[in-house]
């Protein structure tokens, strides 16, 4: 095996199954993360979120010492960096890509690059960040070359390699997607598809980090614009009192259409955030894609406008919210509108609010702050006038359709 030495920068939703899945091929992982209670949970052969199987294959390769969890760097042969890539704070409604979780990723690998090295950005990024990254690694190692400066021939080879799985499925899809592999030569491109191919059973597209970064912004670019004519489409529907639930179905039928469901929003730390890198970048030109996030962006507040509507019903609402996560059946609260909806209902306090997540064990503290009540389904279907489907688990689609009967019901996902 060429490579027996890897670390991870970064074991959250990405990071630590791409270590657990590399471990289990035999190799030393060293995962690291600034976070002392993920990493003391991972030594400890657990993990610290919501992914299917993923325990199992943690569990495992900790008690063969193959992972170990670390908050400092060590050296290493190949260190794939995946961190977060959020948006500045702003009051302007402006989304400026923050990368300074890559900048300190870099700051913490550069004193243990050693020559031959190849470092991979699996992070989400902006078109340009991997040449950032090698700009900065080469500041801080002046002693290294890298390929900006000697391209084929430098001692350390750069590439980006953007994740491209769905939350719930990621073991699987790690290991059965394509990957897109950019380099920032020809060197690194071909260095990087050696690693990928010791656990990808998809095929490898070797193209140049500019694109590579592109790419995966163009495709969950395209599925915003997507569900953004979607959740467009249910205001319409509901205007015109159709059901537009059996609409999509009908449309879909025609061979070459393609619309995906509507729902509260958009959520989740790719759709809802990667289009606005495109748009940081070309503001003039992504009009289109603006206006798909404009859009997606507005529709937990048309789902707000309706609850309103169905509490003014009652003399003493009590409202159910079904679900916080982003998607059904996970963990993952980042960017969900099903959060916001229900942050939003609690501040204007039009009722009682009781949310029920069944993949959270604790809701977060603002919403408990806030005076909302986290309680299960059947105590929710209980005591509550109004309920809202705000995702479809699981658990929510598999409920005793009789007890909403005498329910006002929004249902924004399509389950009842």
């Amino acid at each position: 095996m060429s490579f027996k030495k890897v670390s991870v920068i970064g074991l959250g939703y990405i990071g630590l199954p791409t270590a657990a899945v590399l471990a289990s091929r035999g190799m030393q992982v060293i995962g690291v993360d600034i976070n002392q209670t993920a990493v003391d949970t991972i030594n400890a052969g657990k993990i610290h979120i919501v992914e299917p199987d993923l325990d199992i294959v943690v569990r495992s390769v900790v008690s063969t010492g193959n992972l170990k969890a670390t908050t400092i760097p060590e050296a290493a042969e190949v260190f794939m960096i995946a961190v977060p890539t959020p948006f500045y704070a702003s009051d302007d409604g402006s989304h400026k890509p923050n990368l300074s979780y890559i900048e300190a990723a870099a700051t913490a690998i550069a004193p243990v690059l050693e020559k031959g090295n190849i470092v991979i950005l699996e992070s989400t990024s902006p078109v340009g960040t991997t040449e950032k990254l090698a700009a900065w690694l080469a500041a801080a190692r002046p002693d290294l070359s890298f390929p900006q400066q000697k391209g084929d021939s430098a001692d350390i080879k750069v590439a980006h390699c953007p994740e491209r799985v769905l939350p719930g499925y990621v073991l699987q899809e790690l290991v059965s997607n394509d990957r897109v592999i950019g380099g920032m030569s020809n060197a690194c491109s071909e260095r990087a598809v050696e690693l990928y191919k010791t656990f990808v059973r998809g095929d490898c597209i070797i193209t140049n980090a500019r694109t590579a970064e592109m790419a995966k912004l163009t495709e969950n670019s395209f599925r915003d614009v997507n569900i953004a004519f979607a959740n467009e489409l249910s205001v319409i529907c509901d205007k015109l009192k159709i059901n537009v639930w059996e609409l999509v179905k009908l449309a879909n039928r025609h061979p070459r259409v393609n619309i995906l469901n509507p729902g509260p929003g958009v959520g989740g730390h790719c759709i809802a955030v990667d289009p606005w890198f495109i748009v940081d970048s070309c503001p003039e030109e992504a009009n289109i894609i603006r206006q798909a996030r404009l859009t997606n962006d507005a529709k937990p507040y048309y789902v707000i406008d309706q609850i309103i509507k169905a509490a003014d019903q009652f003399k003493r609402p009590v409202i159910a919210c079904l679900g916080l996560a982003f998607k059904a059946d996970i963990d993952d609260l980042r960017e969900s509108p099903a959060l916001q909806i229900v942050k939003e209902l609690a501040v204007l306090n039009i009722g009682k609010i009781l949310a029920v997540e069944p993949n959270v064990q604790v809701i977060p503290e603002s919403l408990i702050q806030a005076g909302v009540e986290q309680v299960i389904l059947e105590s929710a279907l209980d005591v509550a006038n109004v309920i809202v489907v705000l995702v479809d688990h699981k658990e929510f689609k598999a409920a005793d359709r009789t007890q909403l009967a005498a329910k006002v019901v929004i249902d924004t996902r399509g389950i009842v």
